[in-house]
């Protein structure tokens, strides 16, 4: 579910639509958590789809960790990406601000988290990306891990309307993070792995442990 103080809007012909905030939004605040009404489809489904689905599919979902298609039912299918995106998945099945977020501004991703199927060029924002992969995961983990722990710090003292669609299990995690009683799981846990025998630079990643810093 996308956080409810958003909105669809048409952003550009070039863009098309996008989500935008309608009031201010909080560095630290849920953006979207999954839900119950958000579908998952696993690849041997997505494979006995008609191809007028299949487009549906490819173009509105992102693939989890284990490659299950997640089509949101809501608007947060229409969140654009952007390599200086402002929101940030987390291994929690939550997506927080990494920075406040003012109204009529966008919510944001970085599709290289979302575990792609195709490289595509994005539109050119002045960064050194200009396109992103498959694998984008295991090359920028550490430097999103490093925005999410300093975004989590803010979650407790900020308002949170999505809080309620998170696990009781998942809240006592995020509280020892925040009070630097335990590590933070990576990023890199949302990565999935289409050829499961090279596990070596995943390994190393996911064995070194995210601090949070206060």
């Amino acid at each position: 579910m996308i956080h409810p103080d958003t909105e669809l809007r048409f952003i550009s012909p070039v863009v098309g639509y996008g989500v935008v905030a309608k009031k201010f939004i909080p560095k630290g605040t849920i953006t979207w958590a999954l839900d119950e009404l958000d579908r998952e489809f696993t690849p041997k489904q997505y494979q006995e789809m008609d191809d007028t689905y299949k487009e549906i599919i490819e173009f509105y979902s992102f693939r989890n960790n284990v490659g299950n298609y997640v089509l949101c039912w809501d608007n947060a299918r229409f969140v654009n990406h952007s390599f200086n995106s402002n929101c940030l998945t987390t291994a929690y099945d939550f997506e927080i601000a990494i920075r406040d977020i003012h109204p009529g501004e966008q919510l944001t991703d970085d599709y290289g988290y979302l575990n792609i199927s195709e490289p595509f060029r994005g539109i050119d924002e002045g960064t050194k990306r200009k396109v992103v992969y498959p694998d984008d995961l295991l090359r920028y983990a550490p430097v999103w891990d490093k925005k999410l722990v300093a975004g989590l710090q803010d979650f407790n003292d900020v308002n949170q309307p999505l809080k309620k669609f998170l696990k009781s299990s998942v809240l006592k995690k995020i509280d020892s993070i925040v009070n630097g009683e335990s590590e933070m799981d990576s990023i890199l846990n949302c990565f999935y792995n289409p050829v499961p025998d090279k596990k070596v630079q995943l390994q190393k990643v996911l064995t070194n442990g995210v601090h949070a810093k206060r």
